[in-house]
């Protein structure tokens, strides 16, 4: 079962009455949230020049927003209007936003200023403590908005599945367009356009097509040379839909006669992400869960060509909190959690191997959002 969102309550409103409990347990009296996917993730806000302040004495949501900031510029006063929800006085800021920020704050009292430290410079996080009156105290209360958007809610889980189907129609497309003798940069181009049309809003990061030796590496950008046949190749993909993301990786062959070894390694590599998948569930911490997968490919002798960790959260943006490696965290995962499970084997100069699912945490076992065939196939 993934958590749910309050029933009837605007998602915005039901994510800062939470975002309260967490302020007030870390003793803050206002979040300044800086971060533009946490302003997003708050207010429904799309623009790129917005912040909010979170009153951590707020009442309850119904009670008219009393407390609670958002301040853009002229650019978006239309649009933030249509966007971001009652609970929020808006405030449009002829100056710098910080600087309109601390305004409001000098109309207040006294308290504990809490903010973003990972999405401030150090030239802001200056300016800040230049302009703050007195008597706030300043302090550091990064990856609390992080805690709350690590569990999805349906609403959000509907959004990557639908972003992870389009995804998945796009690269059927390209497939059935064939492989070989494309220039890998052609057949990445090819890729996205497909998903723009689909009706995504843009590729969730610059997609990988990788074939031959040039797949051992496992951000390889894709080139002009043409996908030869009988090899593997490696495509590394997403779509960014209603703001959502999906992240998926796939190893197609393109012959029958592959390189030595290659068979051998896809079965291996597909053990451990079918090991990895199975033990995803809450409870377990991301540590755990790497290890699930990584002692397959360690016990087949090939600990050293996985280099990278299993997976990571994935959500309004395609790298965030959970993280499941070996030097992740003691937390555990909980249910709505959206994690990637990808292990992968990349011999230099031979070829590389990665195979990657997009998995919603439940209590009930993973919930596996990708779609496509994972048995070794050849893709012409």
């Amino acid at each position: 079962m993934v958590v749910g969102e309050a029933s009837g309550v605007a998602p915005e409103v039901d994510r800062t009455a939470r975002l309260l409990a967490l302020l007030r347990k870390r003793e803050a009296d206002l979040l300044l949230v800086t971060n533009p996917v946490n302003v997003r993730y708050l207010t429904g806000f799309t623009g790129s020049h917005g912040l909010a302040l979170i009153a951590a004495a707020q009442d309850e949501p119904e009670n008219g927003g009393e407390g609670h900031l958002f301040l853009t510029d002229f650019r978006y006063e239309t649009q933030s209007a249509a966007q971001v929800p009652a609970l929020f006085k808006r405030r449009i800021a002829a100056i710098d936003l910080i600087e309109a920020a601390v305004k409001e704050l000098a109309e207040r009292q006294s308290g504990r200023l809490a903010f973003e430290e990972g999405a401030m410079t150090v030239k802001q996080h200056a300016h800040l403590r230049e302009l703050l009156p007195a008597q706030w105290e300043l302090v550091p209360c990064g990856g609390v908005v992080e805690e709350l958007r690590e569990v999805k809610q349906p609403a959000e889980l509907a959004r990557i599945r639908a972003a992870s189907e389009l995804a998945d129609a796009a690269l059927r497309e390209v497939l059935e367009a064939g492989l070989v003798g494309r220039g890998e940069r052609d057949v990445a181009i090819d890729l996205e356009l497909r998903m723009r049309r689909l009706g995504a809003q843009a590729p969730s990061f610059p997609s990988i097509v990788a074939a031959g030796p040039h797949a051992a590496l496992p951000h390889a950008e894709p080139r002009a040379e043409p996908i030869p046949p009988n090899t593997l190749v490696t495509i590394d993909w997403g779509a960014q839909l209603d703001g959502y993301c999906s992240d998926c990786t796939r190893t197609y062959a393109t012959g029958e006669r592959l390189p030595e070894g290659a068979r051998e390694v896809y079965e291996l590599v597909l053990a451990a992400q079918r090991a990895g998948l199975a033990a995803v569930r809450p409870g377990l911490n991301g540590k755990e869960l790497d290890a699930a997968a990584r002692e397959v490919i360690e016990h087949a002798g090939h600990g050293k060509h996985f280099g990278h960790g299993l997976g990571h959260g994935v959500g309004l943006e395609v790298h965030e909190a959970p993280r499941l490696s070996r030097t992740a965290g003691e937390q555990p995962l909980r249910a709505g959690a959206v994690v990637t499970v990808e292990p992968g084997i990349y011999l230099a100069g031979r070829f590389g191997v990665r195979i990657e699912d997009l998995v919603a945490v439940t209590d009930d076992g993973p919930l596996v959002l990708t779609g496509l065939e994972k048995e070794l196939t050849v893709a012409r």
